[in-house]
């Protein structure tokens, strides 16, 4: 299917067409039929209202969520899809893709990692601006970090009722009193992005500033779907992949980092979880490492080890085992479950207080917390932190985040929780994935905690709608796996940012690389180190207002020519457009 479905209610919410930003063609479904059947021969006429009334029919319920055709016509034959998925699973297992089991550990065993069979489509234009703004956003981030005031403000509140987020900024006041005795900072950060209906255009969902994961294995997943388009026969579509070098550039701020620490015998340590499962993305990095500076050693420990190994040297220097550590690379200490004890928050505190170059420091790490992220959407704030033109730039991929706060601002968010929980995502103060609340569960969740202090610990975001696509999701140990049915999935694109930097000035400042995860259209989180989202990678295309068949081979030559649109027709209240949008590559 080459059309681009896109189905949205008419007049969503202010009773007027919400897409103003890009040149789609709006048609009722009954014109949409008729304008088509003028025409087309009788039998193309019966293909064009079948295609249409199969719209209806699969997206009865949920027409007012938009659709994206997939980068090839599906459903595959099933002969040929069976011969590609097995290939595709030994391809994933022989090159990384992979990840210990939650359900069935065994340190020895590898499994694939979840993936969709087929890149899925991502306008160009918005792949475009999400790489063009994560400098500034490193920048963004890198000054919030080092303001003590705008982070002791916004954390303020939920410093008095989230145990966790109060520990973390425990340790950032001690060590400011005690003076920073490393000011330098790395930050390996990664915005991510949804697809947003209304305005066709990226909205950032995140940005995360530690233990931003799938640099490693996602830099395989390009070369992972050229291989599966190359086994379909479409060698064609594979100049529309974007090179991804994730692996490479976050190996190399971590690298740069090492040499501004300025000792050649120094060490980088992994800070890991007691049982990482992901532990190909992780060791990827170390690996990469060693393959770009053969002379750094890298070392991995967890929380509790360095609580009964690490001490300070007369200099403030990591000593752990012998070794002086140069950096410290956090893929864990992100949530309470990584704290065992008090000797791991002892741990925690002692890094901080070294001379080691920290990835993230511990105010990096603050900086990336929702309550920070809500607080920079405020009226006046980011002004504060970049100029004008920067500014304007980051706005337009904020969506609405509203602090739940017990004062009249955060009464009324407590209001549009509850009057309308589906527009609202609900969020903690985590990392990691399977944390946030959604649908009619906001609505409980508010009503549980609106009297309480409680509510000042999480943030509450408008909901972002992202457009739908066919495709195949393969799981390890899934029955269907030899044949999985087509799912109709939404992706979150994510970019990685090296920062490095002192209160003064930032020294490394780079876009290096990208993720896409993707997830069942019924599924809330996405997470794929949680068990809830796969892996992907972004087809480039882009979007034409040029109204197209749903079967290419129906098109009529004088459809191609410009001049040819369709004019919008308008819709009453509650009546259901339909629009065929061409994403094509470019």
């Amino acid at each position: 299917m080459v059309g681009n479905l896109i189905l949205s209610s008419s007049l969503k919410r202010h009773g007027r067409l919400t897409r103003q930003n890009q040149a789609e063609i709006y048609l009722k479904v009954d014109q949409l039929v008729g304008f088509l059947c003028n025409l087309t021969t009788p039998q193309k006429r019966r293909h064009v209202e079948n295609s249409v009334a199969n719209v209806k029919k699969t997206n009865k319920g949920k027409m007012d969520q938009n659709r994206m055709a997939p980068c090839l016509q599906l459903p595959l034959d099933n002969k040929l899809l069976e011969n590609v998925i097995e290939k595709a699973k030994d391809w994933a297992l022989m090159h990384g893709a992979c990840m210990r089991s939650r359900t069935n550990l065994n340190k020895d065993v590898l499994q694939f990692a979840p993936f969709v069979l087929l890149p899925s489509t991502f306008p160009r234009r918005e792949f475009k601006k999400a790489v063009e703004i994560q400098p500034i956003l490193n920048e963004l981030v890198h000054k919030v970090a080092h303001d003590y005031e705008f982070l002791s403000s916004s954390l303020k509140s939920t410093n008095t009722v989230d145990h966790f987020t109060r520990r973390l900024f425990e340790i950032y006041e001690t060590v400011r009193k005690d003076g920073i005795t490393q000011p330098t900072s790395l930050g390996l950060l990664r915005s991510d992005y949804l697809l947003n209906c209304d305005s066709g255009t990226i909205k950032q969902v995140e940005i995360n500033t530690v233990a931003s994961s799938f640099g490693g294995i996602s830099t395989h997943l390009g070369h992972y779907h050229r291989y599966v388009l190359q086994e379909l026969g479409r060698m064609d579509m594979i100049q529309n992949l974007p090179e991804n070098h994730a692996l490479q550039g976050l190996c190399q701020g971590m690298l740069e980092a090492w040499k501004l620490y300025n000792n050649e015998k120094a060490v980088i340590m992994f800070v890991v979880e007691d049982v990482t499962y992901n532990i190909c993305d992780q060791r990827f990095h170390e690996f990469e490492l060693r393959s770009q500076n053969p002379n750094v050693p890298v070392i991995r420990r967890n929380l509790t080890q360095i609580s009964e190994r690490a001490k300070l040297g007369s200099k403030k220097e990591l000593i752990l085992d012998d070794m002086e550590v140069g950096v410290i690379y956090f893929r864990a200490g992100y949530e309470p479950g990584h704290y065992h004890s008090e000797n791991e928050w002892n741990a925690r505190l002692l890094m901080e207080r070294s001379r080691a170059i920290k990835c993230p420091s511990i105010y990096y790490h603050l900086a990336g917390t929702k309550k920070v992220q809500q607080a920079l959407a405020k009226p006046g704030v980011l002004e504060k932190f970049l100029s004008p033109d920067k500014t304007s730039v980051v706005k337009e991929i904020f969506t609405g985040l509203y602090s739940l706060d017990k004062d009249e601002f955060g009464d009324r968010a407590v209001q549009m929780a509850i009057e309308n929980p589906g527009h609202f995502v609900l969020k903690p103060q985590r990392e990691g994935g399977g944390n946030n609340v959604y649908g009619d569960k906001v609505r409980t969740a508010v009503e549980a905690m609106k009297d309480s202090e409680e509510r000042s610990a999480w943030i509450l975001m408008e909901r972002i709608s992202p457009p739908m696509q066919l495709n195949y999701l393969v799981r390890p140990g899934d029955p269907n796996n030899g044949c999985p049915p087509l799912s109709d999935v939404v992706g979150e694109l994510g970019i990685f940012g090296v920062v490095i930097g002192d209160s003064e000035k930032i020294l490394v400042n780079k876009q290096v690389g990208h993720m896409l995860r993707t997830k069942l259209s019924t599924a809330d989180e996405g997470g794929v180190a949680a068990g809830l989202g796969a892996l992907d990678s972004p087809y480039l295309c882009k979007s034409t207002n040029k109204i197209m068949l749903l079967d290419p081979s129906l098109q009529p030559d004088r459809w191609r020519s410009p001049g040819r649109e369709a004019r919008v027709a308008s819709g009453g209240p509650g009546e259901t457009l339909v629009g065929i949008d061409l994403c094509q590559p470019n």
